[in-house]
């Protein structure tokens, strides 16, 4: 056989033939498959550890509440007749319409105010952006009942405002939709926040040019560019609303809600049949609202571009005036509402002694044993803030960083964000249904630490999951491309190279579960044991009982907590990049 016959294609191969007898072709060559590395079998194998731990603990206790509302007390299949008398019920009914008119108030309420203070962070030149948004964000670090609690200081029976309201009430759907509008502002104004920022500036310079007016500008440029932020942060700020557990309980009266009647019908009637079936109620328009930001997440394009150019707003004397008066008057607003609740926990008798005391936390905390739930809270922080980063960014690098197993990882995908649309109190009660019976392997961790630990990461997943993956989305695959080049096993590469590069995200994380776990009441309110009540709790147990000063000394407790831990995952934030970023410092300066 000739050297041409091999390296030239069929056509040319036929040009060269002559009358010799054609050669006989060669036998195939068997080509051996490439072996994958055994590091590669172990990313497969964590994976797939990860996915039944999704599954276990997100996934099962959602499909238990669905079963066991179509089961009766015995445990035999009673069909739908659980959701015919819910529907015969009008009582019932009345809490489904006052939960979606009180939330669809408090989202009307608080868009226009979180975006004009967005605006005026992003589209002025007022000075002190950076507190006024610190401020702005300071709810974040309390209870959600922090504000209820304020709110009944400054204008319940014995509030200081109460003479000027007359007649009215402070208890019922007006302090609710208040103390609503106070804790989802923050949501809302991170979000559209980032919406604003994203502007291209050749859009107003071309609306200049044409000589548009400002208000134009702003329908025509600045809203239809906001829009989908807007929607977003609508849908988070009624989803929110309508889910929230404490505000209702502790200001909202005899105002039945949905989220409310969840709780008298699992702990005051024991009736967990119709228990799941109000959480099915209060996760459809949930699931509704979630599906729709999905929707609209799906549709958003990009609004910047390589050749963008940063928007830089220009000064202007009135408007900047206008706009840092509005935002010191809800810095202010904000303040106020935290202060009370703050200043009211030294007070020593409350409206009759202004005198300043520690009663409330010496009596009230310390010798009424209650402080121990401070310190159960503070352990639950503890662990999920160095548990959760490790379990989510992991699982979201074997997501993202390695190959095979295409079906699983789109099942661990969905899994991860499922949170996103489930209520804590829902998510709670499932976990009731599938840990308590005594043939799960798992009851054993019923009323323990553990399951707050596991409910807690579960409830906020979604959120550090996306935090997760956005930040190894920023890494080029080609250093695993590299390093499997090498051989090199990826838990080397993962540690050695993705943990430094992202761990701003990795504190983020952290630092979100931190202050969360202090936080959250809904998801946990079912689930602690005699010796594993946290703080959150027994601020609703203190207010029920009338001991609204410890109540307000705890809430209190819980915020400077909070805030010691901010300051110090600055400050280790700090430490750390001076270390570990440097590479980005050196990009910045070139």
């Amino acid at each position: 056989m000739s050297l041409s016959s091999v390296l030239l294609p069929s056509s040319a191969r036929v040009a060269t033939r002559t009358s010799e007898p054609a050669p006989t072709p060669p036998a195939p060559v068997a080509v051996s498959a490439v072996r994958p590395h055994w590091s590669d079998r172990l990313a497969h194998g964590l994976l797939v550890l990860a996915a039944l731990a999704l599954t276990a603990f997100v996934l099962a206790p959602i499909v238990t509440i669905l079963a066991k509302s179509v089961q009766d007390r015995d445990g035999a299949l009673a069909g739908l007749s659980h959701f015919r008398a819910y529907l015969e019920t009008p009582a019932l009914w009345q809490s489904v319409w006052n939960s979606l008119w009180v939330s669809a108030l408090a989202t009307a309420l608080t868009l226009p105010l979180a975006f004009t203070f967005a605006y005026a962070l992003t589209r002025s030149r007022i000075a002190a952006k950076g507190l006024l948004r610190n401020l702005a964000l300071i709810p974040l670090l309390a209870p959600s009942l922090l504000a209820a609690i304020s709110f009944i200081f400054w204008f319940g029976n014995q509030g200081l405002f109460k003479p000027l309201m007359g007649s009215a009430q402070i208890y019922g759907p007006a302090g609710v939709v208040a103390s609503l509008v106070f804790a989802t502002f923050p949501h809302a104004l991170m979000i559209l926040i980032t919406a604003l920022s994203l502007t291209d500036a050749r859009l107003y310079e071309a609306a200049d040019a044409l000589g548009t007016s400002t208000l134009r500008k702003f329908f025509t440029v600045t809203l239809p560019g906001a829009r989908y932020g807007v929607i977003s942060a609508g849908m988070v700020v009624f989803t929110y609303a309508i889910s929230d557990f404490g505000i209702p309980k502790v200001i909202g009266g005899s105002f039945p809600m949905l989220a409310t009647d969840i709780y008298k019908l699992v702990i005051g009637m024991q009736d967990f049949a119709q228990g799941a079936v109000v959480s099915l109620m209060l996760l459809v328009p949930v699931a509704v609202t979630w599906c729709v930001d999905a929707r609209v997440q799906r549709r958003q394009m990009a609004l910047m571009s390589a050749r963008s150019v940063p928007y830089m707003p220009r000064r202007s004397r009135r408007f900047d005036i206008s706009m840092a008066v509005f935002c010191w008057l809800m810095a202010a607003l904000m303040i106020a509402v935290m202060g009370m609740a703050v200043y009211a926990s030294f007070v020593k008798l409350w409206p009759y002694d202004f005198a300043l005391s520690l009663d409330h936390y010496r009596v009230g905390l310390i010798e009424g044993g209650v402080v121990d739930s401070w310190y159960n809270s503070l352990r639950l922080a503890a662990v999920c803030a160095v548990a959760g980063p490790v379990f989510v960014f992991a699982t979201a690098y074997l997501l993202e960083k390695t190959q095979g197993l295409a079906r699983l990882r789109g099942y661990v995908r969905m899994l991860a964000v499922l949170p996103m649309g489930v209520p804590g109190l829902v998510l709670g009660l499932g976990y009731i249904f599938f840990f308590v019976p005594a043939a799960n392997p798992l009851h054993g961790i019923y009323q323990t630490l553990g399951i707050l630990v596991l409910v807690t990461i579960v409830h906020y997943y979604a959120s550090c999951h996306l935090t997760a993956v956005t930040a190894l989305k920023q890494l080029d695959s080609e250093f695993e491309a590299v390093s499997a080049s090498l051989k090199v096993p990826f838990y080397v590469t993962f540690w050695r190279v993705t943990v430094p590069a992202c761990l701003p995200a990795l504190l983020d994380i952290s630092r979100y579960l931190f202050v969360n776990a202090m936080t959250t009441v809904s998801a946990v309110v079912f689930l602690y044991g005699p010796d594993t009540k946290l703080a959150s709790v027994e601020i609703v147990n203190l207010d029920e009982s009338g001991d609204i000063g410890p109540a307000a000394a705890m809430a209190t407790l819980v915020l400077l907590t909070s805030v010691a831990a901010c300051i110090a995952y600055t400050l280790l934030q700090r430490v750390l990049e001076r270390r570990t970023q440097a590479w980005r410092q050196s990009q910045a300066s070139d």
